[in-house]
């Protein structure tokens, strides 16, 4: 049976935990998230494994291609990712890859993507329980009138990392 490796890393606006599992990243998450345990359950049971902390190829090289984005080298990830999730959850994850650096989309946007303009909600939830983030963007989707909402690193480092991208669509500031 295949396990899924992590490790912990510190980026400039958190903590994230790492993993891989058969040469794919499978998380990319904020490690301090409400839905920590939610997600962990869900990997362990789509992938059928259990996860030990321990590094490999893929976490490495995610490791350096975040620390190319944060230094402004990168705008995209070229890191295999297996997605752990239903199919509605894949259509959304993928969705939200398409997703370009620097700009912004909305839930609305984002469920006629996937072909389901009434399916906001389910779109906002699938979202949310994204597993990779910052390499599979859910940071670029900001509510219809243009408020940063809901992000699992917190809208701080929402806000952060449009910043970093230059998002032209960011309306409101937030003081923390």
């Amino acid at each position: 049976m295949s396990s899924i490796h992590y490790q912990y890393h510190k980026i400039p606006y958190g903590e994230l935990i790492i993993g891989s599992f058969e040469n794919e990243l499978c998380l990319c998450d904020w490690r301090y998230r409400r839905m920590r345990t939610t997600i962990d359950k869900r990997l362990a049971k789509y992938l059928s494994s259990e996860s030990i902390e321990t590094s490999s190829p893929v976490i490495e090289e995610t490791i350096k291609q975040l620390n190319e984005y944060f230094a402004q080298k990168r705008k995209d990830f070229d890191i295999p990712l297996r997605f752990a999730g239903t199919i509605f959850q894949h259509d959304v994850w993928n969705a939200l890859v398409k997703v370009p650096y620097g700009e912004t989309s909305t839930y609305l946007q984002l469920s006629k993507t996937v072909g389901n303009k009434d399916a906001v909600r389910a779109v906002a939830s699938a979202n949310g329980a994204n597993a990779i983030s910052i390499l599979v963007p859910c940071h670029r989707i900001i509510g219809s009138s243009g408020e940063l909402v809901g992000y699992a690193g917190g809208l701080r480092a929402k806000q952060k990392l449009l910043e970093l991208e230059g998002a032209a669509a960011l309306q409101e500031t937030f003081s923390f």
